[in-house]
């Protein structure tokens, strides 16, 4: 039958033949430009189609439209022009289209029973009285919505997917970009393509802009110099920064958009007048700010000011003896300047204690909570992740939260907001935040305005780690701004000074070659190319490091990488690590992701915040704790994978239980290996690491330093030696733009 439509094409003729079929099987797909092979079964036999299918999956019933070539290698096939999803009308098409995984809590099991209980009238059922589905076990109110809410969306993905794609837009994006615009986005792109590039993570402006050229947008459009100008301001807060000078933010626009400045200048007026950007003349150099960071710096400062001016509630209990008592207590003998911080944190409204390991840091947070108890005074504690809020309750003896659930988050209207505020304050004498160097501007915005007057505030952090990941210098400002009592920590105390680890992070903080091999808890091994440096650690992590130390390879060691690519970076480490630490098994479950397979057993990170995801906490089988949010950088290990409800269950560090729907795994990374970045606030039993060369920008000294701070046992530096000397040697700080220094001074000067 084929062979005749093949003779026609090859005399030169033009003939499109339309075909309607069940997909059978996705021979390939390229994920980036749609290019699809799948093979159609038909009424007279299978076909095999080839083009670009912006939105398929297995099971569906299609109507393509095409010509019929041929492949010297794979032969005929059917090359499409035009393809439209069309519902089932037979028993065996409504079954496998609902067994396809396209809609979730609907498996092949399930998919079965509702065909044999409704039939040829299952699609009218499913969309015009879903309500009846309760009739098939196991399909309850839950489910019941989520099924009926994947179905309804099918008809808006497919006509938006097939807008977008004639713009060259990847099905990947396209479906981030339905999840942010839903059944507007049509309309909303038509009229401004360059949105794509404020809110759609992994499309870029240049992206964005090549869209709107395809849709005819001038390139003197203001939508075009406005979007420029958002995508500067979010690269360099992305970087850390909180505001660009028009000098910088001017020139890179030029050179981004190819417009005159005099344009630039004119939209920059324009996002002023309306609010969206501020800026703020410093001494003649101007800072332009997205508005959202200028007014988080100006209630920073005037926060940080007041709470330090505030008049305070004398304490009656006398500091001198209760030091003494806590020192005979606890058989320890406070240095004088751990004396200093504790008496500076009753006498002053906001106080920043500074200091790397082994400075004594956690002793002084124990005597200060031990005073303000002792007077009956309430205290909080608070860190900026989870990890490091865990391990500060069991420093302390003294539940810590995350300053997200401190604050009591929600998710409303697909933003998160907080309870506590301005208006609804903390409920504490005394707030203790610990890892303050990680946090950025906006969260501290939101933590401060919880805080009234009369409040202490005390900032526990190591100002010589990496800053905080999002914009904004917080910590160093406060300090650099001599508005407010420091303390900062020096002497490594005997007990520390045992530990190479604390001995050498200082050493390398001062620029000094740290001391190798020499102790029992810090190791460099020697290995000159990247292939080797990957062997020894795969080696180290399978069984080295476990059989010396007793130590569980998943659990208890853990890889830290400055860079993503290359033999060591990122994502080759995850890969060859899952492959000797929880391999492929004929009775494991697992799920592929692009190019990133999960299984069950894994160590995954989730790699950005998800405010309204549920999570549970079960203690012998029942639930003990509900919530909602999980936050970029929790780790968690893969508990099992539910192929016919199309779910993968996570237990993060805190116990919280987590269900994913496989459309929500782009959330999800392997963490066998993870950035030094995404280890700020962590703490690991054993951390191995690759010394390697790469981009001066990220092999700098307080890099270094932070990855191994962050071991608590045992650091094991894999790589060439040289490159450790030049990480040590390149103390690159690159400035961060930020104000917070010089707005609190300015308000200073108004008391």
């Amino acid at each position: 039958m084929w062979y005749n439509f093949i003779e026609v094409i090859s005399e030169g003729e033009s003939n499109l033949l339309t075909i309607e079929g069940i997909v059978k099987d996705i021979v390939f797909r390229n994920e980036l430009n749609s290019y699809t092979v799948a093979r159609l079964e038909t009424e007279d036999g299978e076909a095999t189609i080839v083009g670009e299918i912006p939105f398929i999956n297995l099971g569906e019933t299609l109507k393509v439209e095409g010509e019929w070539i041929y492949h010297p290698r794979y032969g005929e096939q059917l090359k499409i022009s035009t393809v439209s999803m069309v519902v089932p009308s037979t028993i065996n098409g409504i079954e496998r289209y609902l067994s396809s995984g396209l809609i979730p809590y609907i498996g092949p099991k399930t998919a079965r029973k509702i065909v044999e209980r409704f039939g040829l009238d299952t699609m009218d059922i499913i969309q015009y009285n879903p309500e009846k589905l309760k009739e098939i076990e196991g399909i309850g109110d839950k489910k019941l919505e989520k099924i009926v809410t994947a179905y309804r969306e099918q008809g808006e993905i497919r006509d938006i997917m097939i807008f977008l794609q004639q713009y060259g837009i990847s099905p990947n994006h396209g479906m981030r970009i339905y999840k942010k615009y839903g059944k507007d986005t049509i309309n909303i792109l038509s009229q401004n393509p360059y949105k794509l590039s404020e809110d759609i993570y992994g499309i870029g402006f240049k992206k964005a802009d090549k869209i709107a050229e395809n849709m005819g947008i001038s390139k003197n459009s203001p939508h075009r110099i406005q979007g420029g100008i958002r995508y500067v301001l979010n690269s360099y807060a992305a970087n850390g920064h909180s505001y660009v000078p028009l000098g910088e933010l001017t020139e890179e626009t030029v050179d981004l958009l190819g417009v005159e400045a005099d344009r630039i200048h004119e939209s920059i007026r324009d996002l002023v007048m309306k609010g969206v950007i501020h800026a703020l003349t410093v001494d003649e150099d101007i800072r332009v700010y997205y508005t959202p960071y200028h007014v988080a710096e100006n209630n920073v400062a005037k926060k940080i000011v007041e709470l330090s001016k505030a008049e305070l509630m004398d304490l009656e209990t006398d500091v001198d003896e209760m030091i003494k008592s806590i020192e005979e207590e606890d058989k320890i003998e406070f240095a004088y300047k751990q004396i200093e911080a504790i008496k500076e944190s009753i006498n002053n409204g906001v106080v920043v204690i500074t200091g790397g390991p082994g400075t004594g840091k956690t002793t002084i947070i124990n005597a200060i909570i031990k005073i303000f108890q002792e007077e009956g005074l309430k205290v909080n504690l608070a860190a900026p992740t989870g990890r490091a809020a865990k391990r500060m309750t069991e420093a302390t003896g003294v539940e810590a939260k995350t300053i997200h659930r401190l604050l009591e988050y929600s998710y409303m209207d697909e933003e998160m907001v907080f309870g506590l505020d301005e208006d609804k304050p903390l409920d504490t004498d005394l707030l203790i935040v610990d890892e303050a160097s990680m946090v950025d501007i906006l969260l501290m915005n939101s933590l401060l305005k919880s805080l009234v007057p009369g409040t202490r505030l005390i900032l526990v952090g190591d100002v010589d780690q990496l800053p905080s990941v999002g914009a904004g210098n917080v910590l160093r400002d406060i300090i650099n701004s001599q508005g407010v009592k420091v303390v900062e920590l020096d002497e490594i105390f005997r007990q520390a000074k045992e530990s190479l680890i604390v001995v050498n992070a200082h050493r390398i903080n001062k620029g000094l070659y740290p001391i190798l091999n020499k102790g029992s808890d810090f190791f460099f091994i020697k290995e000159e190319n990247p292939s080797q440096i990957l062997n020894t650690i795969l080696e180290l992590c399978k069984d080295r490091l476990p059989s010396y130390y007793g130590v569980d390879s998943v659990k208890d060691i853990q890889v830290l990488t400055p860079m993503k690519k290359g033999d060591v970076g990122l994502n080759s480490l995850n890969k060859h690590l899952q492959e000797i630490l929880n391999p492929k098994g004929p009775h494991k479950k697992e799920n592929q992701i692009g190019e990133e397979i999960f299984r069950v057993g894994d160590k995954v990170m989730q790699i950005k915040n998800n405010y309204s995801i549920e999570w549970e906490v079960i203690e012998d089988g029942m639930v003990t704790e509900r919530g909602e949010g999980v936050f970029n950088g929790d780790l968690g290990t893969i508990m099992d994978m539910d192929e016919e409800d199309r779910i993968l269950k996570v237990l993060f560090d805190e116990g919280k239980e987590v269900e994913y729907s496989f459309d929500q795994l782009d959330e999800l990374k392997l963490s066998y290996a993870i950035t030094i970045h995404k280890s700020q606030g962590s703490e690991f039993p054993i951390v191995v690491m690759p010394i390697f060369n790469g981009p001066p920008m990220l092999l700098t000294r307080n890099l270094l330093y932070t990855a191994i701070t962050r071991a608590k046992k045992l650091v094991v530096l894999v790589g060439d030696e040289k490159y450790l000397h030049s990480m040590i040697r390149n103390n690159r700080i690159d400035r961060r733009y930020s104000s917070l220094d010089y707005k609190i001074n300015n308000m200073l000067n108004m008391y």
